[in-house]
């Protein structure tokens, strides 16, 4: 098993300089080389023995697949797994709560016992950051692997989230040649739609009935996370660099930055940068609904490595937008991205982060497993914080896998780190103190979507969500061929999306 190597998140910060209002491109200069590791984390990296440490930190052990003695019979919530009850909660209004359920207060009042509103929107943001594995293509044989499967006015009703009453307003694209090398789905075919980028995730913004319900014009960012937990010792080096000037002794990990910043002149879809793209259409959605008059949040999410750039996207967009816009990070199994300093900046900036975190999933410890904890003992020792260890920011919301009983309890890293999993134990979390609750009502075939992890006496399927016949169909002569997309649903260049849109709704006006 290959698993990452070592970051995490902080906090210390001076005021910003003006770059900050630009692109990360500029604000975050690119190091002129990898920043060497200190000493004692070389002396601590090479005594660790590997196996020993991560046994220790999953706190598990290879047993029965199943609560002990339990059957189906037994399961708390029948309504979860019985076919004839709707799987969703009534929507309720919510204004009242909005600016605590955005983190006024840390969400201090609501989450111990978990309120059911606050409960319901971190579902809603985990099913929009989803909606980004939901709606790629991974298929390596297709001429379109690595982009969305669907157009964006048609992808979150495709996948069944038209319900949340988002819709989206850009696609974001992220460099193929950057630090992380295997976190990108390419395709076998010389014609691919693009051989330097993948499809990163979305801008959505609530309709109307959806702000009035929540009480706010809430924007989301939705940041896609594809490195599998078997992969991160490998391909996060967890070299963490300095975000440069008017940033202070602020560093984050060196990967995560350049999926977040990299661009190239010879490339279709990122001729701008990840981050470019995102803030480009975060500052024309905001400007719009403040001229309107309208109260504003931003909220982003993202799971795994989509999380670390949710962070990243939350830095930045705090920088540049109007301070009376409450920036918000709700993320699912999110790594450590930076040191004390760069959380502390969040701080400063009035980023409130909350981080969802399964006890067992070992990604949300890295970068830095092996060794950061050793360095913070020497922190202790020094007085003062290192620059070079990794620290998480933010309020946990911690899960545990064995308070379901729904749920195998055996060894399943990958099952740990699956996004389904996080959601489930969300919906039936109520408190550290409390058992699985009765009444959640979200489908529990969701979690084996992509794993194995729900208990074989469920007869769920474990990966059942698959193409039929792996997306191939039969033609009118009898041969089996890969479909033709939508017409909508093929990539085309931005420059080139964006102009038809704004020629499809000025026709629209104009009828």
């Amino acid at each position: 098993m290959a698993l990452p190597s070592s970051a995490a998140l902080g906090h210390h910060c001076p005021p910003l300089s003006a770059t900050t209002h630009s692109s990360l491109a500029q604000a975050f200069p690119r190091a002129s080389a990898v920043e060497a590791q200190p000493h004692q984390e070389r002396r601590l990296r090479a005594s660790l023995h590997v196996p020993t440490t991560l046994s220790n930190l999953l706190h598990l052990h290879v047993g029965s697949a199943h609560a002990a003695g339990m059957t189906v019979g037994d399961l708390p919530t029948p309504a979860a797994i019985r076919p004839d009850t709707p799987a969703f909660s009534p929507k309720e209004d919510i204004a009242s709560l909005f600016q605590e359920i955005h983190g006024r207060g840390d969400w201090s009042r609501l989450l111990h016992p978990l309120h059911p509103w606050l409960r319901r929107e971190i579902i809603k943001y985990g099913e929009l950051a989803q909606a980004t594995y939901d709606g790629f293509d991974f298929n390596p044989f297709s001429e379109f692997c690595g982009s969305c499967l669907y157009g964006r006015h048609r992808l979150l009703a495709k996948l069944g989230l038209a319900r949340t009453g988002y819709t989206v307003t850009k696609y974001v694209y992220a460099m193929s040649q950057i630090g992380l090398p295997r976190w990108l789905e390419r395709s076998l075919h010389a014609d691919a739609w693009s051989t330097d980028s993948n499809w990163m995730g979305f801008v959505a913004v609530s309709d109307d009935a959806e702000s009035r319900r929540i009480g706010c014009r809430d924007i989301v960012v939705a940041w896609r996370g594809t490195i599998a937990p078997t992969e991160w010792f490998e391909d996060v080096q967890g070299t963490l660099r300095p975000l440069g000037d008017g940033h202070g002794d602020a560093k984050v990990e060196r990967g995560f930055l350049d999926v977040y910043t990299s661009k190239s002149e010879r490339t279709r879809y990122n001729k701008t940068s990840a981050s470019e793209q995102v803030m480009a259409e975060l500052r024309r959605l905001v400007n719009l609904y403040l001229e309107q008059g309208e109260r504003v949040t931003l909220t982003i999410t993202g799971h795994s490595l989509g999380g670390a750039l949710a962070l990243l996207n939350a830095y930045e967009a705090a920088s540049a937008l109007p301070e009376d816009v409450p920036v918000s990070v709700i993320s699912f199994a999110g790594p450590r991205v930076g040191n004390a300093a760069f959380g502390e900046r969040l701080k400063e900036k009035k980023v409130k982060v909350l981080r969802a975190v399964v006890k067992q999933d070992v990604v949300p410890r890295l970068p830095g497993i092996l060794f950061n904890e050793s360095l913070k003992t020497l922190e202790g020792v020094a007085g003062k914080k290192m620059e070079w260890v990794y620290e998480h920011v933010g309020v946990e919301l911690g899960l545990d896998v064995k308070s379901s009983p729904f749920l195998k309890h055996g060894v399943d890293v990958a099952g740990f780190h699956n996004l389904e999993t996080y959601l489930h134990l969300v919906d039936g979390f109520m408190s550290r103190e409390l058992s699985f609750r009765r009444e959640a009502r979200r489908d529990v075939a969701l979690v084996n979507k992509a794993s194995g992890m729900l208990r074989d006496d469920l007869r769920i399927p474990p990966n059942w969500n698959q193409a039929a016949n792996k997306g191939m169909v039969c033609n009118a002569y009898g041969r089996w061929v890969k479909p033709a997309r939508e017409a909508e649903d093929i990539p085309s260049p931005a420059p080139y999306r964006e102009a038809t849109d704004a020629m499809a709704e000025e026709l629209g006006r104009s009828l």
